[in-house]
């Protein structure tokens, strides 16, 4: 029976303690929220950082989703050391007979398509285009990008084979230069050449986080025979079969590059290949290092928020030794002292945290207002306001425990004769 009885006493000993600290901490209400400032800035400021982070990463991986986590990114790339490091363009570009092959020789891959820029301006009769971007492609571009042709047709193997002068062109395109919506048959100049309209192109996919939000580019397309010979850069894309063999079709293509560019054994790639993959995990450790700055700062305000805690504490048990004097004389041991002083420095710690996580909630209701900033989505995340209560009660604990145990180590005669 006692021993059922133990845990009971300990419960209502523990509530009278808390119901106890709230009263002081009420007594005392400008006092106990300067105390605990550290504690709120500090918890304020990992809570508004890791909605933001949490935010972000679900836009990123919304925008890689729509992407493609398949999606391979091929491009001529100086590299980090060897002879070619500070070589031209012109002698480390990409050119189309060394691509010639991939799909025979790289198993994981199931497309790949080709693509050039020029530098050009785009006219129809008084009207002048000069922020366009002049793409020349392969038919396969339509599958890796996941755009498809709203009005009229797709280049046809053909029109790559005898170099038509035909174009695809977005809809702002079409509404800058005041075409038609039916536009398909008209012409417009592409430098000093003329190329007939075949198609309207879907626009591009807005990304939400980098640099979304803004004006929809101005895109026209060519077939890639058509544009290679006034190209200014030349790169491809792939899609491997499956998301699971994106690595092996990286590195078959790697290994196909190296060999059709003759890069001899032990010297740098004169490319580059990159995935999807990559990006999200650099956006990873970015996220890692902002979580460390972050938990830096955490760490200082919670340290002068602890340090305000255990001083506030000391002042009370000095303003309250004649109290604890008398609960001592009375018959109150030292364990029920010290709870009393230690839920009270928890307690006023949480009240701290809970102070914090409101102030975090309205620091990320204001970051989810800033337009395009990609942060509309930012949420606290519950493991975020459980660890943050966690972080306060240990807070609580560890600068607590040293007036707690002053206070019940007090003599009961000299407490009762303290003024």
């Amino acid at each position: 029976m006692i021993i059922l009885r133990a845990p009971w006493a300990f419960i209502r000993l523990l509530f009278q303690s808390v119901i106890l600290a709230l009263g002081q901490i009420w007594a005392n209400k400008t006092r106990s929220v300067l105390t605990t400032i550290g504690i709120v800035i500090g918890i304020a400021s990992v809570i508004a950082v890791v909605a933001g982070l949490t935010g972000l990463k679900a836009k990123i991986l919304k925008d890689f989703e729509t992407v493609g986590t398949k999606r391979i990114m091929i491009s001529a790339e100086n590299p980090s050391s060897g002879p070619l490091r500070f070589a031209s363009y012109d002698r480390i570009e990409l050119r189309p007979e060394q691509l010639e092959g991939i799909l025979e020789h790289c198993p994981s891959v199931e497309v790949i398509g080709r693509r050039v820029w020029l530098p050009e301006e785009v006219t129809r009769g008084e009207k002048r285009l000069e922020a366009v971007d002049i793409f020349g492609i392969d038919p396969a571009w339509h599958k890796i990008e996941n755009r498809s042709v709203t009005v009229g047709r797709p280049f046809s193997l053909l029109d790559g084979q005898q170099k038509k002068q035909v174009c695809l062109i977005t809809p702002d395109v079409r509404e800058k230069l005041l075409l038609d919506r039916e536009c398909v048959g008209q012409s417009l100049l592409i430098g000093n050449r003329t190329f007939l309209i075949v198609g309207v192109v879907e626009p591009p996919v807005q990304f939400a986080v980098f640099g979304g939000g803004g004006p929809t580019p101005s895109e026209v397309f060519i077939p890639f025979e058509t544009g290679y010979p006034f190209q200014r850069w030349m790169g491809a894309d792939a899609l491997a079969k499956s998301p699971e063999v994106v690595d092996d079709a990286k590195a078959e293509i790697t290994f196909f590059l190296r060999q059709s560019r003759k890069v001899r054994p032990g010297e740098p790639d004169t490319f580059g290949v990159e995935t999807i993959k990559q990006y999200l995990d650099t956006f990873n450790g970015i996220a890692l290092a902002a979580t460390a700055v972050a938990s830096g700062v955490v760490g200082v305000s919670l340290l002068v928020g602890g340090i305000g805690v255990m001083n506030i504490m000391l002042v009370s048990v000095s303003e309250r030794t004649r109290e604890i004097g008398l609960r001592k004389a009375v018959g109150a041991r030292p364990s029920a002292i010290l709870l009393q002083f230690l839920v009270e420095a928890v307690v006023l710690c949480l009240v701290g945290g809970a102070l914090g996580l409101g102030a975090g909630q309205l620091l990320t209701y204001a970051m989810k207002q800033i337009p395009h900033s990609g942060l509309d989505t930012a949420a606290i995340p519950a493991w975020a306001v459980l660890l943050s209560f966690a972080f306060t009660s240990s807070i609580g604990l560890f600068f607590g425990m040293f007036p707690a145990v002053k206070a019940a180590r007090l003599d009961p005669i000299e407490a009762l004769r303290h003024e």
